[in-house]
């Protein structure tokens, strides 16, 4: 299950890391008293969150994009020839009062948002990226970047200085640089209307999310639901102005957990219902006429820049590099993926008619029945059912003793709550994290708890990077949306959320490891799709034997989970693969088939589009349909993974490949550890990804492995 949004930053003001002190900065005109002022003075410039408030961040973004201009005008205008240091280092270190205010906005915008944020999104996001266009398309700036790449051979540069350069030119070239001064004001015009619909996108679905609930009338219609969940809906209609009623939100992906639960099929059918229309039934909310122009906008950049489709254009700076290899892959997994669901439907509806008394009597399996009926199924065949393991995943105990265990097993890694540093939100914790020396490597913030004013989904980010140029360290947050429980209740977790509490701190990890000397390159700045990669072998360790017998307790006994059931979990893991596979192919073929028009293809009906795309894919199955539909797909319409949402099945083949080799090498070693921190943790983005990878594993992955483990082989 594709369980976050990681966003990748594309401009140089939000790939600049946090400086250190030591380093001075411009003369600022931003009052002393904003936060933003200076560099924080709490550990690491761990953010000021007590101190900094709404409206510090206008005057701290006004400054920051004068600054940098002002600094790469000085560069892009240096009298003395080009050199590595006056040019390329001297752009890594500009721009840092802007870095320190869009690490926090960017990250609180997603994560604790409100009305202020989204109205300073809506009138910074044109500006930012004409700020960004300015750098990128400055002709004397890239004169002396192109003057360094032309005798990047005999600059006598180590191997990441050499790599920085070649990226520099590489992104200013995909950025435009090249084109004609005509051409490059049709690209800013573009640019900032792309950024002005991205934003609008993002905060439709948002507000859509808020906005929008199942309604019903009697606690009788809730049957299923827990009663504290039910006391929950009360509230939340309460809260509405529906008081007597009951109101569950649609949130984030096609599928929402109650469905699984609800006994009434005419409740579930409404829930599903309202699930996939969001963002295309008319009204404020409605995205579908600006996914048109964003898909035509796209369209138009690549054309401009050269390439046939957005796709293209994108996915050249990938490691999949072209649309050929991303359909090639897709189309892999595409028909053992719904021939493994059309059987597992079959399962479904044969306990769907046993119910009911035989086919005559019964009804056709649909998407609102899949997974209340699908764990009925898993019931049957594995005699236990999700909420059996409930009881023995407690929020605190799989983050202690099993997510921090295990990368104190596998890295030497030790954690020590703090209390001392401010927060957001009272929910939130803070940790320091030290090395296997002792030694204090980074602080982990972990923000677990879903609140109206946060996105959907899970998600990894770096508050400062780590950066041995500019003597900073890495401060890393990891977001989920676990549902709060009542007063005095344990957090109990399903399976999935447990994963992805493992999944993100795989792409902790990653930022917490990165040894670089350039901001360009810290941590998880790699290839979109090679950047879900770590955070994909990190779940390993989740169903790992001593690691779970470490942490899989009973909230309330303290008895460790039974064997009988932990292998009743261990034979299920291939289950329900079929759904799980195809409805992320429909989202991620939706993604290619909307990229992977030229000008002259856009249509003028999403959904009669989004409808014919999937019938050409082959994954039009009706009881599962996409994980996200086109009008609610956040990833790719405002998230940063536009034509690039394949790279979570691209990722996993290095994954799969990866969860081999520890097993051939022995498995939870902190020698296997070691040398998977130090052959690609460690080095985020200073080489070619896929070769990282080669000299880790000693050759190219091979789809084998990741098909067996979804139990997709064709037999």
């Amino acid at each position: 299950m594709i369980r976050h949004n990681l966003i990748i930053a594309a401009s140089i003001a939000a790939i600049c890391s946090v400086a250190n002190a030591a380093i001075p900065e411009p003369a600022s005109m931003l009052a002393a008293s904003n936060p933003f002022a200076k560099v924080s003075p709490l550990q690491y410039g761990y953010p000021q969150f007590d101190k900094i408030k709404d409206t510090d961040y206008a005057p701290a973004f006004a400054e920051g994009m004068r600054q940098q201009a002002a600094e790469i005008e000085k560069i892009a205008n240096n009298k003395a020839p080009a050199t590595f240091d006056n040019t390329i280092v001297a752009m890594e270190k500009s721009g840092r009062l802007l870095a320190r205010v869009s690490s926090v906005f960017g990250n609180l915008s997603g994560a604790n948002t409100n009305d202020t944020f989204k109205a300073l999104e809506r009138d910074l996001s044109p500006k930012r990226s004409a700020h960004g266009d300015a750098i990128r398309l400055n002709p004397e700036l890239y004169a002396r970047i192109k003057s360094l790449y032309d005798r990047r051979d005999t600059l006598k540069l180590d191997a990441e200085s050499k790599y920085l350069l070649e990226r520099y030119h590489t992104d200013f070239v995909r950025a435009g640089a090249r084109l004609s001064a005509a051409d490059k004001d049709k690209l800013k015009a573009m640019n900032s209307q792309l950024a002005e619909l991205q934003t609008t996108f993002a905060q439709n679905v948002l507000e859509e999310a808020n906005a929008s609930a199942l309604i019903v009338d009697t606690r009788e219609e809730l049957a299923g639901m827990t009663d504290k969940a039910i006391d929950a809906a009360a509230k939340v209609a309460a809260a509405r102005g529906l008081g007597g009623k009951f109101a569950i939100p649609v949130v984030n992906t096609t599928g929402q957990a109650n469905l699984a639960v609800l006994t009434n099929r005419a409740v579930r059918e409404r829930l599903m219902a309202a699930s996939l229309a969001r963002g295309s039934h008319g009204g404020k909310f409605d995205n579908t006429a600006v996914v048109l122009q964003l898909a035509k906008l796209r369209a138009e950049k690549a054309a401009l820049l050269g390439y046939p489709s957005f796709a293209a254009y994108s996915l050249e700076d990938q490691t999949a590099r072209t649309p050929e290899a991303v359909n090639d892959l897709l189309s892999a997994f595409a028909r053992p993926a719904v021939a493994n669901a059309r059987k597992e439907g079959a399962e479904i509806q044969q306990v769907i008619d046993k119910e009911n008394g035989g086919k005559g009597n019964s009804f056709e399996l649909a998407a609102h029945d899949w997974s209340f009926y699908s764990d009925k199924v898993r019931a049957e065949r594995f005699n236990f059912d999700q909420n059996q393991l409930k009881p023995y995943f407690e929020l605190n105990s799989v983050l202690v003793n099993g997510v921090f265990f295990a990368a104190n097993q596998v890295y030497g890694l030790t954690f020590k709550e703090r209390k001392d540093l401010p927060v957001y939100n009272p929910d939130v914790r803070t940790f320091d994290v030290f090395d296997a020396d002792g030694k204090q490597l980074a602080i982990f913030i972990a923000d677990f708890y879903a609140r109206g004013n946060k996105r959907g989904g899970a998600w990894m980010n770096a508050y400062v990077s780590q950066s041995s140029l500019m003597g900073t360290h890495p401060v890393v947050a990891n977001h989920l949306n676990i549902p709060k429980p009542a007063d005095g209740e344990p957090t109990l977790l399903t399976y999935d959320e447990l994963r992805t509490l493992f999944h993100e701190f795989g792409h902790a990890l990653h930022g917490m490891f990165s040894n670089v000397k350039y901001p360009r390159f810290s941590g998880t700045s790699v290839p979109r799709d090679f950047v879900e990669f770590p955070s994909q072998v990190n779940e390993m360790w989740s169903t790992e034997p001593k690691v779970l017998a470490n942490y899989a307790k009973h909230y309330q006994t303290g008895a460790p989970m039974p064997q009988e059931l932990l292998d009743k979990v261990i034979a299920s893991k291939k289950f329900n693969e079929g759904f799980r596979t195809t409805e992320y192919l429909g989202a991620a073929m939706l993604d290619q088939k909307w990229h992977q028009l030229g000008v002259s293809q856009i249509p003028t009906d999403v959904l009669g589009f989004e409808a014919a795309s999937l019938k050409a894919a082959g994954v039009d199955y009706a009881p599962v349909p996409p994980r996200y539909r086109t009008t609610y797909f956040s990833h790719v319409f405002s998230g940063g993974y536009s034509a690039g949402y394949y790279g979570y099945l691209w990722a996993e083949r290095l994954d799969a490949e990866t969860v081999l080799w520890f097993n051939e090498n022995g498995g939870m070693l902190r020698k296997n550890g070691d040398y998977f921190r130090k052959m690609l943790l460690s080095k985020g983005g200073t080489m070619d990804a896929m070769q990282m990878f080669r000299e880790f594993r000693g050759h190219d992955p091979k789809v084998e492995p990741l098909l067996e483990r979804r139990g997709l082989t064709e037999k």
